[in-house]
This record gives structure tokens, C-alpha cells and sequence, in this order.
């Protein structure tokens, strides 16, 4: 469990390309997470680490790759939290 005493914030470095694709793909569709519940979303560094050196080490300038993690909601019900604790890079096609 993490103690928010204990938690340091980060930042994340700086890069000449993004590390993800900012378009939007497909339909729109509405998922109203926040208006019911206190989302948190929380990342592994080293997960975050491993996304940015395959960018960096990656010649082409779009890349596809997938983040992986848990949906959870809170003990108390009031809160869902998105845990990002796995990076998959995909396949060269």
C-alpha cells in the first residue's frame, strides 16, 4: 500500500518526440469514471523507463506499443485506481 508521505513526484524527461500518439483513433464513446468515483492513475517508473528508452532507441517516428495494467476500486468504494505496471512493445510489422 502506498503512503502518500513516502511518495516523491517525478518528472518525466525531456524528448523530441512523444511517446505516444496524441490522434484519436476510432469512435468516440463516453466513459464517466469521474463523475461517480475519484480515479487515480498510478505508473511504475520502471515500466515508464522501459517506454521511454524503446522510443528513444526506435529510429522510426511513430511507433506501436502497449501499456498494461489493473483496474481497481477502492476498499471504501469511492475511488477506482488504473495501476500501469507493464510495457509490451508490440510486434515489428
Amino acid at each position: 500500500r502506498l503512503v502518500p508521505e513516502r511518495m516523491v513526484p517525478f518528472s518525466f524527461p525531456l524528448s523530441r518526440c512523444a511517446l505516444w500518439d496524441p490522434v484519436p483513433v476510432g469512435d468516440v464513446i463516453g466513459a464517466h469514471v469521474t463523475y461517480y468515483r475519484n480515479p487515480r492513475v498510478s505508473l511504475l517508473e520502471k515500466t515508464l523507463r522501459l517506454a521511454y528508452r524503446h522510443a528513444k532507441q526506435n529510429e522510426k517516428k511513430s511507433l506501436s506499443c502497449f501499456l498494461l495494467g489493473t483496474l481497481a476500486l477502492s476498499e471504501d468504494g469511492e475511488g477506482v485506481t488504473l495501476t500501469i505496471d507493464r510495457f509490451d512493445p508490440g510486434r515489428e510489422a
